[in-house]
């Protein structure tokens, strides 16, 4: 049987310790609305143009109920065109800017692998770092994490977006794999000061749908690491596909794996749609208690 590592269990787990004196409790779950800056989100309905369409999202998914907005810049679809950095904060620093300014007390993470991008990010007004590659992509991220004394979101990836499906054959067991990718990469976080860590399979990210189904099935094998789970399913192939379906009709698929989701312990939702998100976990919490800390 796993046992949780002595040198990664982090304190006070279920609770984000946020710039300001902000707390992000994750003893009960929450959402995380996703605001794409990026022109070739696989979801075309998510895609943003304008401020005034930003701010409207913003305050449409603070009112539903998220407890953070998640802002990107640079798209992580699979095959995905790799853009440069300069474009990247082109894209992401005015608008996480707006939505500081627009919805001060809001919580801001910021979906980024680069650590400039997170510096000015944070300085700008973000919060939460959101890191697709776990520090893979650039080794100046976690250190950046450690001295920006923000939260952490910490993702399974093999390979980048643009060569992630060629990634996808594993030797041993899947959930055993990100167990121990899990582990080295908190060992490495606590010598660089980070202590507020939310971990992320990584669905979809250099996994089949079927894999991806297999790790939301065995998700309850990773609370062995004692931290809060991110689930990020919304409207991906592993929801659309196995129906016949596209993203712009897999909501009722993205609400359905949101509750087994919810059911095996993720603590944090990242989606599209979030006042559907909000009412599921609702209902879920309601009916069931979550799991303990």
């Amino acid at each position: 049987m796993l046992q949780a590592p002595q040198d990664t269990c982090f304190p006070a787990a279920q609770t984000l310790r946020c710039p300001g004196g902000r707390l992000l409790d994750l003893r009960r779950p929450q959402v995380m609305g996703i605001l794409n800056l990026t022109p070739d989100s696989f979801f075309e309905g998510s895609r943003i143009e304008t401020e005034t369409d930003l701010l409207r999202r913003a305050e449409t998914m603070l009112t539903a109920g998220a407890a953070v907005l998640d802002l990107g810049g640079y798209s992580s679809r699979p095959g995905a065109e790799h853009i440069s950095e300069d474009e990247e904060k082109r894209r992401l620093l005015p608008a996480v800017e707006a939505v500081h300014r627009a919805f001060p007390e809001a919580l801001l993470s910021v979906d980024t692998f680069r650590a400039g991008v997170a510096a000015e990010a944070v300085a700008a007004g973000a919060a939460i770092l959101n890191d697709i590659s776990g520090g893979t992509l650039d080794t100046d991220m976690l250190p950046t994490a450690g001295r920006l004394g923000v939260p952490y979101i910490l993702m399974h990836m093999r390979g980048t977006p643009q060569n992630m499906t060629q990634h996808i054959h594993y030797e041993g067991d899947l959930v055993l794999e990100l167990v121990r990718y899990f582990r080295d990469k908190l060992a490495v976080l606590r010598q660089h000061g980070v202590t507020d860590v939310v971990l992320d399979p990584g669905f979809g990210f250099a996994k089949t749908p079927a894999q991806s189904h297999e790790l939301l099935r065995r998700l309850p094998e990773l609370r062995v690491l004692g931290l809060p789970i991110l689930a990020g399913l919304s409207r991906k192939s592993m929801v659309y596909k196995p129906l016949g379906l596209t993203p712009d009709a897999a909501l009722t698929g993205t609400v359905a794996v949101n509750t087994l989701a919810l059911l095996n312990g993720a603590q944090l939702l990242r989606v599209h749609d979030v006042a559907e998100a909000v009412q599921t976990v609702q209902l879920v919490s309601n009916t069931f208690p979550p799991f303990p800390s």
